[in-house]
Parts: structure tokens; sequence; C-alpha cells
């Protein structure tokens, strides 16, 4: 695995955008149907905005209906973190990335086979990377 990245907020500042920021470094949540990947189709590899962490494959994506891109599983067991999230008066599993511990979304357990899991991540946490495959 990578080395960890870790950087000062004002750090953060400078390198998110402002939106990348609120969701990633704040733990705050994009709109639904709103972010780029939530209908998004193509083939590749989605990366953490932050720090380029491999975290899903497209392979793994799925329509939730929920609003926000979903995925049955990670792209390796050492890409995510989680943690429990209490806000809001809800107990949840929230997801962040294993390089940064750059918030990202949350994990269900209400997602189709052959895991059973609904990742649930905002698309401003993402960067897409294409590949060739048809």
């Amino acid at each position: 695995m990578a080395e960890k990245v870790v950087r000062t907020d004002e750090e953060w500042k400078v390198k998110l955008t402002r939106d990348e920021y609120i969701v990633m470094r704040r733990r705050g949540t994009e709109p639904p149907f709103s972010g780029k990947y939530y209908n998004f189709k193509d083939k590749g590899i989605y990366r953490c905005a932050a720090c380029g962490n491999e975290l899903f494959d497209s392979e793994a994506k799925f329509d939730s209906g929920s609003g926000w891109p979903s995925f049955v599983e990670p792209i390796s067991d050492e890409a995510l973190g989680e943690r429990k999230d209490e806000s809001y008066g809800m107990v949840r599993t929230e997801v962040v990335c294993a390089l940064c511990d750059s918030h990202l979304g949350h994990v269900f357990e209400d997602g189709p086979p052959p895991t059973g899991l609904r990742y649930c991540i905002n698309s401003v946490a993402l960067r897409f990377a294409p590949d060739d495959r048809p």
C-alpha cells in the first residue's frame, strides 16, 4: 500500500475546490442527482479526488436509484477505511479514503449481490480514469 497522505487544513483548502473541501474534509454531502458520476456509465477506475488513490472499478458500479454513484465493492480491501458516523441522529458507516482519510460517503447493507453492500459515494470525491475496455 502507498504511503499515507498528510496535509494541514490550509493545504487541503488550497489543493481542493470549495465543494471538494466541504465534502471531503468537512464530511459534507452533495445533493442527490447533482453529481457528474451518478448516472455515468463509462469503463474505468474511480480515484480519490484528493489524493488519486484507486477506489472503485466501474464494473462494481450499479444504479441504486439513490442519486449518488453506488458500488457493490471497493477495488481492493486496502482502498477504503470505515468509521462510525452518528451525525444527524442516525448511525451509519462512513467511508473514507485509506490514504488521505478524506470523506467519500457511506456504506449500507442494502445493496445487490454478490456483496449485499451499497457504497454510496459523493461524485465530488471522485475522479474518473477511463480505460480501453469495451
